[in-house]
């Protein structure tokens, strides 16, 4: 069967069975994923054991990042109104853990091998991508990861990541690895800081990972910056200062713009004598966890709009490659021609030399022989046709070699880095002319396939905005009841859950 193998097949048929009961948008937009997905093997944008559906999270999702000890724990704890996470002034968890619904009234955590081997869950196959970062540590999937869950009706339609906190020393590759990969998985990404360390070296190594990195990010707005414990700094002379330096570490990395938060947890909050002062913070935490959490109860709306946005963007990028892998080939082509011509001229002036060096009485008897004796002339020209030959491939596997040093310089992130290497070695081969005009898998069939994507990706969008939105307002049918008024769908309240007996992810019921 043309296009993913049968491991890619059985998952995204998973993906589709989950997906049809809740929403039958997102089952079509699986189907579109799978057509890019046709196209980027046929380009060699991705090996047939990839596919772009696991670029992506199909549940809402939202990540909890910052240092440790900034409360990240008391937080979650406080939103599901259940003690599920441990908290304390050190670091408790060194795991990144998914937290996620179950009717049960007795929480479960369950291995990491059951985020790692689950289609519907973030770090599906994640053992593979640690096993490229550090050889060995994909079999150590547990060490990084685990799933909780918890009853809390909070959790009904969504997925929860509380990390690990960020220290002042040198994190693992694997967990910078995985930190990433959560930041753009995530619908909404709450960065925690510890209001009563602001300028601490704790706060400028994550100021570098998570905010100087995440500026330029077209999704940036998705990334929320909490200044924790605000409560501990009522003491001060001016507390509004330890807000205005926090800020200005932020400016300092880049951030001049978006949303700063400054909360404390109402359960465990420090005592403020003054009761004016009191009250002037009670009131800007209710304000401020009041938006966070209506923020968080977006995010099933805002999902189904990524979903699709990143369909279309995945297109668009398909497109915007081409031009890239053409760069990329032509560059290899003239590598190739000007090894070709510095070799074949060496070679030239090789034979030359040794006639000279030799005698010319010796070249002319040596020619008179071969005039006499015609098969050796046809012995002569193999020989010279199997040395260019041979010096043709060298020069070949020489250029490319080069242009791939090339693509490690400039890529951007490692998928777009083996996705163009990949993409060059299938225009590279033996059996393809460095005269190609176009990359293999690519011509007006396929750039009209993937504008017949972005189409369909316009389409979802407009089915999306009739169940939220109604331009015209609301209608009276023949009973005289206004209808669209308001449209509620169980498109946008996916709930995932886990089958206490079996202990195996499952889908709830939608609300």
């Amino acid at each position: 069967m043309f296009g993913s193998n049968k491991k890619v097949e059985q998952r995204l048929r998973s993906l589709e069975q989950h997906l049809r009961e809740e929403n039958p948008l997102l089952v079509d937009a699986v189907k579109s994923y799978r057509q890019l997905d046709r196209i980027a093997y046929r380009m060699g944008l991705l090996s047939r054991e990839q596919s772009y559906t696991t670029h992506i999270a199909w549940w809402p999702l939202v990540s909890v990042l910052g240092t440790y000890s900034a409360g990240k724990s008391t937080f979650i704890n406080h939103y599901l109104q259940h003690p599920l996470q441990e908290t304390g002034t050190q670091a408790v968890d060194d795991k990144f853990c998914v937290i996620c619904y179950a009717g049960d009234d007795s929480p479960r955590v369950l291995p990491g091998i059951a985020l790692d081997a689950d289609p519907r869950f973030p770090f599906y196959q994640m053992s593979e991508e640690l096993e490229k970062v550090t050889p060995g540590e994909g079999k150590r999937v547990d060490a990084y990861l685990r799933l909780k869950t918890c009853n809390s009706p909070a959790l009904r339609g969504l997925l929860l990541i509380d990390s690990p906190g960020f220290d002042a020393d040198a994190q693992r590759t694997a967990t910078l690895r995985i930190t990433d990969y959560i930041m753009d998985l995530s619908d909404l990404v709450l960065v925690f800081f510890d209001a009563r360390h602001p300028e601490s070296g704790t706060m400028q190594d994550t100021l570098k990972h998570l905010v100087a990195n995440t500026v330029k990010r077209s999704d940036s707005s998705k990334f929320l910056y909490i200044l924790n414990q605000i409560d501990s700094t009522a003491r001060e002379d001016n507390p509004e200062d330890v807000f205005a330096s926090w800020q200005r570490a932020l400016a300092q990395e880049g951030l001049t713009a978006g949303k700063f938060y400054a909360i404390f947890s109402p359960d465990v909050p420090v005592t403020i004598p003054d009761e004016s002062l009191r009250r002037r913070f009670e009131t800007k935490r209710d304000e401020d966890l009041t938006e966070i959490h209506e923020r968080i109860q977006q995010v099933g709306v805002e999902r189904v709009y990524r979903i699709i946005g990143a369909l279309e963007k995945t297109a668009r990028q398909i497109e915007e490659t081409v031009p890239r892998i053409t760069d990329l080939v032509n560059r290899w082509a003239k590598g190739v021609l000007w090894r070709d011509t510095v070799s074949v001229g060496l070679l030239g002036l090789a034979l030359v030399g040794l006639g000279l060096w030799a005698g010319m009485d010796i070249v002319g008897e040596s020619l008179s022989w071969v005039g006499s004796h015609p098969w050796a002339i046809a012995t002569a020209v193999v020989a010279g046709i199997t040395a260019i030959g041979f010096l043709h491939y060298w020069a070949r596997g020489s250029a490319a070699r080069s242009v791939l040093k090339h693509i490690a310089r400039t890529a951007s992130t490692p998928f777009e880095r083996d996705s163009l290497s990949r993409a060059f070695a299938k225009n590279s081969g033996i059996w393809h002319s460095v005269f190609r005009s176009e990359p293999v898998g690519w011509g007006r069939r396929t750039r009209r396939r993937l504008h017949a994507i972005v189409a369909e990706a316009d389409r979802y969008v407009q089915t999306l905005n009739s169940q939220f939105a109604n331009p015209s307002g609301p209608e009276p049918d023949e009973a005289g009841i206004a209808v669209g008024a308001e449209v509620k769908s169980s498109a946008v309240e996916p709930s995932l859950s886990v089958d206490v007996e079996t202990s195996q992810p499952v889908a709830a019921e939608t609300k």
